[in-house]
């Protein structure tokens, strides 16, 4: 995981190999941050994962919660040019005032059940209840990462289909024909590349389940082919003479308004119609404000567990206070990330307010949440501004441990410089002169 600009990135790893890190975009692992030297590191992965500095401007250095700390006190152990140093999962590391973090692959039986304490997703999961016993083309309504994926997934798993696979493609994420090869399959010969035959998501998905997301980002010419599978129950190979019966559920999900993009004609009504069987439409995170707390417990110990972390921390009340005070323009998905970050900033036993991006929070305060009565955080005001003395303190201690150099003093914060120059501004800190 890379922690660069107030933005979170994650890249998978080889097994084994050398990876490079840096601003270069010749680097597999790309960061564009003005801290991060053109080539500025590599990873050697194989029995053990092994650090290496490749001379960058701004050094390399491993990162070490100091023992029974409680806040985000971190020992830092700075990298000579060359030296290769071991670091197992969980390790975080810099990268000039990039935050770098070593995690374990999540195994795919450790997701968690869905968190359900909303009084409408309550509601919401008893209907997939309902609706999981038939065969009904399902279509899952709601603004991006309000979490449609975990709800097909809980449709299928209460469905007699359980037992089958499940198998969902982001129809956004390819281009057409590479789309109707992924989704129907294809034969050898069918086109440049196809040295073999190949059997698309629909048949793979054979007793199973089908989960389309973003289906509103179809090409018209595969949803006229989607149409007939749909109809006819068999699917056609690109280059097939020949359809293949298959036995499938779908189950589709949009954040689009589909009965307007038939209205504009970028989308098939009569698709709609078949897509359309039942619709559930999942609420955003900002109307169920009652499951933020249990949703971050649950990704606190799912990335603690990744970061092997013998300690899970736990949410302090100032910082949940702000949790349950945002918007989530991004829903579940930006509280994940959220969440991961802390993690990764907070070295003690508690996640503080500190640990969480305040910039971007404190930017669009939420309204409140009629759906919520029970949740009644604390004025805005006073805590604002014991949060903004609690950040301006830690500037200044951080500028007097690093003698007034920036760079090292935003190292030490877990922040860009230029993050750290604007909170100087921000905060009326005088900046300290180039000695």
């Amino acid at each position: 995981m890379v922690f660069a600009g107030g933005l979170t990135s994650t890249h998978d790893l080889p097994s084994r190999g050398r990876v490079t890190l840096g601003r270069a975009a010749d680097n597999e692992v790309c960061i564009d941050d003005p801290s991060v030297s053109r080539h500025h590191a590599a990873l050697h992965l194989g029995a053990e994962v092994l650090l290496e500095d490749l001379g960058s401007a701004n050094g390399t250095s491993l990162r070490s919660p100091i023992q029974d700390a409680a806040t985000a006190d971190l020992s830092q152990t700075k990298l000579a040019p060359g030296r290769r140093v071991a670091i197992a999962p969980g390790a975080s590391f810099h990268l000039g005032s990039t935050v770098l973090v070593l995690r374990r692959e999540a195994r795919s039986g450790d997701s968690p059940a869905p968190v359900i304490g909303d009084e409408a997703m309550r509601r919401l999961h008893a209907m997939v209840a309902r609706v999981a016993d038939g065969t009904i083309s399902v279509l899952l309504l709601g603004e991006t990462g309000v979490g449609k994926e975990v709800l097909a997934h809980a449709l299928h798993e209460r469905s007699p289909r359980a037992s089958g696979p499940f198998v969902a493609l982001h129809c956004a994420a390819l281009s057409g024909s590479l789309l109707e090869s992924e989704l129907f399959g294809h034969e050898k010969g069918a086109f440049t590349g196809a040295v073999s035959a190949k059997a698309g998501l629909l048949e793979s998905a054979e007793g199973g389940t089908v989960f389309l997301d973003e289906v509103g980002e179809l090409p018209p010419d595969v949803q006229v082919k989607l149409l007939r599978v749909i109809e006819e129950r068999k699917v056609l190979r690109v280059g097939a003479l020949r359809p293949r019966s298959i036995d499938v559920r779908l189950v589709s999900a949009t954040h689009r308004d589909l009965e307007a993009e038939v209205a504009r004609g970028t989308f098939r009504q009569d698709l709609y119609f078949r897509l359309n069987g039942i619709a559930l439409t999942i609420p955003p995170l900002r109307e169920r404000v009652s499951e933020i707390a249990e949703l971050s417990r649950v990704f606190i110990s799912r990335v603690a567990g990744q970061l092997s972390r013998p300690l899970v921390p736990t949410l302090s009340p100032e910082a949940l206070a702000l949790l349950e005070a945002y918007r989530w323009p991004g829903n579940i998905r930006e509280l994940r990330n959220t969440i991961e970050r802390a993690v990764v900033l907070c070295a003690g036993p508690t996640i503080l307010p500190e640990h969480l991006p305040l910039d971007r929070m404190r930017a669009a305060p939420s309204p409140p949440v009629a759906a919520a009565p029970s949740v009644a955080p604390p004025p805005a005001g006073p805590l604002r501004s014991e949060i903004e003395a609690l950040e301006r303190q830690r500037i200044v201690d951080a500028l007097e441990q690093s003698a007034g150099n920036q760079t090292q003093a935003a190292t030490l914060l877990g922040m860009p410089r230029r993050t750290l120059v604007a909170k100087l501004v921000a905060y009326n800190i005088p900046r300290p002169r180039k000695r």
